[in-house]
């Protein structure tokens, strides 16, 4: 549950932009199909059983909790980083913490994040939020950088939700809720509604998102990058796999 009470600000509930969330749903559709964005969110279903399955709620175990951090998308590019200076019990530690309904979420994701070593704040809260989303998703949100970046004020969030609503927060964690806030109201709305036909919930709201984000690339690269270049980019269906950590080959195997 996004944490935060009392009446909220004027310009504080985010809210959708509507014409523009139907345009780049038009542009989505033009590079992707309807079978293609089920696809997806199939595997990232796949993705979520087997992050429930390693990290089991109330025993956490740290093996698990290695080759669960292994299908992250930050843990799989500094699986070294992250898991080489930790035992066992550090690590169980560390990210059981994360977990804790005992505390505010706001401040065990700053405490993981504060903890997370040799992780920049950005990549550190990646993390987090991945371990959070796909292992309870139900509950929890994704927040990668192509969502929303601190340093660059960019993503796909931004794209989607009014400019009067602040996403950052005053640490990684309220930003966190922050994020879920934004996040929570494009999941509930028509917009959302009607791309996820075929269903997949919030997982099929964060294919949204990435697609939102990969039509974003695209159209910068275009107007910044030369033909030869843009050529290299991958067609959206495996941009949108990368996006989500869902092309990697241990998910892919059992799929």
């Amino acid at each position: 549950m996004v944490g935060g009470a009392g009446p909220a600000a004027v310009g504080d509930v985010p809210e959708v932009d509507i014409p523009t969330a139907k345009e780049l749903i038009e542009q989505i559709h033009e590079h992707i199909s309807v079978t293609e964005l089920g696809e997806l969110v199939a595997e990232l279903e796949t993705k979520a059983g087997v992050m429930q399955t390693l990290i089991a709620r109330g025993e956490l175990d740290a093996a698990g909790l290695r080759r669960a951090l292994e299908l992250t998308f930050v843990g799989r590019r500094r699986a070294s980083a992250v898991l080489g200076i930790r035992s066992d019990t550090e690590l169980a530690s560390w990210a059981g913490g994360l977990f804790d309904p005992g505390v505010p979420l706001a401040t065990r994701f700053d405490r993981f994040c504060a903890a997370a070593g040799p992780l920049a704040g950005g990549q550190a809260a990646e993390l987090a939020s991945e371990l959070l989303h796909f292992t309870v998703p139900e509950r929890y949100w994704l927040w990668s950088r192509w969502m929303w970046s601190n340093e660059s004020r960019t993503g796909a969030l931004p794209l989607l939700i009014g400019e009067e609503f602040e996403l950052e927060g005053d640490s990684l964690g309220t930003t966190y809720e922050r994020v879920g806030r934004a996040f929570a109201a494009l999941d509930a709305s028509p917009e959302a509604s009607a791309f996820r036909l075929g269903g997949g919930g919030r997982l099929a709201t964060d294919v949204l998102l990435a697609c939102t984000y990969a039509v974003y690339m695209r159209t910068v690269l275009g107007l910044k990058m030369t033909q030869e270049f843009n050529a290299l980019v991958p067609a959206m269906p495996q941009l949108v796999r990368r996006l989500l950590g869902i092309h990697v080959k241990p998910l892919q195997e059992v799929s």
